[in-house]
């Protein structure tokens, strides 16, 4: 289970950089700001969960990498961010090395 909160955790994490980019938006500030709020502090405790059983240095890192991964595409799918082939085999590397992560536990 412990890796169903971390998984979850991670994809939560990619809901407060939204938030924070909706806030940019004067018409959506606040509600921007109400959801980064609410996404960190729903991944903050999903990833307090999963710590109980996945060893810190492993949550962490694959906590991080599916916000990193997963905000990356959310930015250049929703907000035009730049895209290219480098972008992308550099973020197939942070997954590669969560999966690692992963399997060496």
């Amino acid at each position: 289970m412990a890796w169903v909160y971390l998984i979850l955790a991670g994809l939560f994490e990619i809901g407060w950089p939204v938030g924070l980019k909706m806030a940019q938006v004067p018409q959506t500030r606040w509600t921007g700001i109400g959801v980064g709020i609410v996404f960190m502090m729903v991944s903050g405790f999903l990833l307090w969960l999963a710590q109980r059983q996945i060893p810190i240095g492993t949550a962490y890192a694959v906590w991080t990498g599916i916000g990193a991964a997963g905000t990356f595409l959310v930015g250049v799918l929703y907000y035009g961010d730049p895209s290219s082939v480098v972008r992308y085999v550099g973020v197939a590397l942070i997954i590669a090395g969560v999966v690692a992560l992963k399997l060496a536990h």
